[in-house]
Parts: C-alpha cells; structure tokens; sequence
C-alpha cells in the first residue's frame, strides 16, 4: 500500500500546501481521503483525477471538502465527455451542505458526477482490494476516523480529532498512523485537536509502527512538532509534506 500526500495543511493552504488530502494505492485501485482546498490541482501531479475509483470526505469542515466541487467540475466537463459516477462517501447529513450553494442545474451536474454513499460507523466498504472502515472520533459531529487495511496492512488515517478512547481503538495496531497535529504545544486542549505531543502519544499507546503527522497549522514550526512527537512516540516521526511518498508494508 502507498500514500501519497496530496495536503497537510488545517484550515488553509500554506504557502506551496494544500488542505487535507491524502491519496492511498494499491496496486490499481486509487482512494483519496478527503479533498481539501488544492488538493485536485496537486492530485493532478501523481496521477489522473478522473482514474480515481472512490472519495471519503471524513466531515463536514470546508478544508476537507472543497475541491469536491473542483473535481465535479473535471469529471462532468472533460472534452471527450463526462465520465462515470465516481463513488464519494461522505459524513451523514453532509452532502445537504455541499449540495446548498449550488443553482437547482449545479446540484443536478454534481449528483451525475458522483454515486453518494454515508459513512456508517463500523460499515467497511471494500474498493478493489482496499477496506476501509469508518471510526467515529471526537470533532465535528459526526467525524469519522478511516481505516485502510490491505491484507494485513492497516494504515489509520484519524481525520480530525482530539487525543481520546475513539481514536486510540482504530489506531490500534496501525502499520502506518497518518495523525492530525493541528495544535501549537501551548493550545492544547483549547480546541478538538491534538498537539504533535499527543500525537506521539497516540501512535505509542495504540502500537503503531510509524507516525506521520499531518493537519498542521501553517504557521506552526514543524522542527518543533516533530521533536515534540518523536520525545512521545519513541520513535523517528514524518512531518507530512506535499508529494510525500510512503510505501507501507508489514514491518
């Protein structure tokens, strides 16, 4: 299984960043999980957009969402035609929101471009040969965790969340733990994030074998976050960065 970095920015695009998204591979079955603000445009780079064979939007905040439009927008005006539906699941009660801000014409285009599922919690849909399980987590609500498991190989993507029981459960065992770190060290608890710290945390109590931090805020020092997480989790941490690259595998 590989992932790919696509943007690790909270709320909004750094410089030369994207928002939340993250492409994962395996063999030729392609997923992307959530699709924030730049996230279409850098997806581009890696690979056609319209090859992709399903979306999961893990809530409904817009630095999660928003390039779904950019992507309606290819797979329903490409030159030689629109393409097939793609699958997009998505938080219940979401889509009403994405849905609200087009004319009666702009709905209609969006739902021909993409077969709209809910995430159920616990529900496991299988694309090619990737699972993926939702989690609820502690955020918006509803929020959900994602878990991709290939075969044996398990990478937990937590979505956005504070450090609590719900996250720990579906991180469990992760070959790879993809974990928010929205939080300069000094804001802890002050919003449902977590630090780089809790973070580290996070991976060492669910016995996870490699932590790549994502979901930062632009401005925080990324040095820092690292350290900070690597001194909780034990171990060397990845600071996510756009066209990141990890092949994920059993040891």
């Amino acid at each position: 299984m590989r992932l790919t970095v696509l943007g690790s920015s909270a709320s909004y695009a750094g410089p030369g960043q994207a928002c939340a998204g993250h492409l994962v591979q395996s063999g030729s079955t392609s997923v992307l999980l959530d699709c924030g603000n730049g996230v279409i445009a850098n997806l581009g780079r890696v690979m056609e957009p319209g090859d992709l064979d399903a979306v999961f939007i893990t809530h409904g905040h817009l630095d999660h969402f928003a390039d779904l439009y950019t992507l309606q927008a290819l797979l329903r005006y490409a030159p030689g035609g629109p393409s097939g539906r793609l699958d997009l699941a998505l938080a219940p009660g979401l889509i009403e929101r994405i849905l609200a801000p087009l004319s009666s014409r702009g709905k209609d285009e969006f739902l021909e471009a993409f077969q709209v599922v809910d995430l159920v919690a616990g529900h496991t849909m299988e694309v090619g040969g990737l699972a993926v399980t939702p989690a609820l987590v502690d955020h918006a609500d509803p929020t959900f965790a994602l878990l991709v498991e290939d075969g044996p190989i398990r990478l937990c993507y937590t979505a956005d969340t504070k450090l609590g029981d719900r996250v720990m459960a579906v991180a469990a065992g992760a070959n790879l733990l993809l974990a928010e770190a929205t939080l300069p060290q000094e804001y802890a608890g002050q919003a449902p994030h977590m630090t780089a710290s809790q973070a580290g945390t996070l991976a060492y109590q669910a016995g996870a074998l490699q932590l790549v931090l994502t979901h930062l805020w632009p401005t925080n020092d990324r040095e820092s976050a690292q350290c900070e997480a690597t001194a909780a989790f034990g171990s060397h941490v990845h600071v996510a960065t756009e066209f990141d690259v990890f092949d994920i595998g059993p040891q």
